[in-house]
């Protein structure tokens, strides 16, 4: 193995170290808890398992929880109107819907009833169109966990050719746009794009997020390349395949302990500054 492991843990938990911070203060100086709910509809072990962690490290970080499980029955109606509460309540400041969600389900609309102010998981419309056109919002958690990342390892993004392989509209999408706000030429990719290998292989850098585990094989790229697995798959798989990857990129995430981490304390980062907004608000109400 050649390339350097770009590991998201420890900045991740100086991320929610100081989070904690921010969450005493405001629990000291106004009396105010900062809080995310969460959203999950069925059974689905996974999404639990995520839910848990969510709220374990929100603990850490200071910051109270509400959990709202919804059977997985549930229709889009009954979704949005549970979200609506969220967004209407005042003693919460942050909402997540887990998701993927039941196919029943209208996600779109789902996520459009989260109040921007409180969407800290970054996936509404206005979000995008923020990170899109470089104004204030949040970002979406996994796209702007990356984004640190690549910072905090020194990754020359300007004038860089970044390969997004990936469409979702809350990870390939916001990544590219927030990659293109760092003066990187982007391209977008996913798994029709034709002679994909010979594409990516022009890549300084390689967002990977199609959601095929160990669809990026370690000959599609350019030696020296940085590459970041935004992937995750059954048995702690990514969608690069690690092994073969490692010996040809520069710096590589591994899965977990990569991206994984900086999603969820980017999350809770954007979660406090969702609290203090409010609060300044009500300050200068008042």
């Amino acid at each position: 193995m050649s390339a350097e492991l770009m590991i998201g843990t420890d900045l991740a938990a100086e991320m929610v170290a100081k989070a904690a911070e921010r969450a005493r203060v405001l629990q000291e100086q106004y009396g105010v808890q900062p809080c995310l709910a969460t959203v999950l509809v069925g059974d689905d072990p996974a999404s639990a398992t995520y839910v848990r962690m969510k709220q374990n490290r929100s603990k850490k970080a200071g910051i109270a929880s509400r959990s709202v499980v919804l059977p997985a029955s549930t229709t889009t109606d009954e979704l949005v109107a549970e979200i609506t509460k969220l967004s209407d309540d005042p003693a919460v400041h942050g909402i997540l819907l887990q998701h993927p969600v039941p196919p029943q389900i209208d996600e779109r609309a789902a996520f459009e009833a989260i109040d921007p102010g409180k969407d800290v998981d970054g996936v509404t419309m206005r979000s995008f169109a923020a990170m899109a056109f470089g104004d204030p919002g949040f970002r979406s958690a996994t796209p702007g966990g990356i984004m640190r990342l690549l910072a905090a390892y020194d990754v020359p993004l300007e004038g860089a050719h970044a390969v997004v392989i990936g469409r979702s509209p809350i990870l390939g999408k916001p990544a590219g746009m927030l990659l293109l706000a760092s003066n990187a030429t982007v391209t977008y990719a996913h798994s029709r794009t034709r002679d994909l290998p010979a594409l990516v292989r022009t890549a300084d850098v390689v967002i990977a997020a199609v959601g095929k585990a160990n669809f990026v094989r370690g000959d599609w790229l350019k030696p020296g390349a940085v590459v970041v697995d935004a992937g995750y798959n059954e048995g702690n798989v990514g969608d690069v395949h690690f092994a073969e990857a490692a010996e040809v990129a520069r710096l590589i995430t591994p899965v977990p302990g990569g991206v994984g981490p900086m999603t969820i304390a980017l999350l809770l980062e954007q979660t406090l500054d969702a609290a203090e907004t409010a609060v300044q608000s009500l300050t200068t109400l008042a």
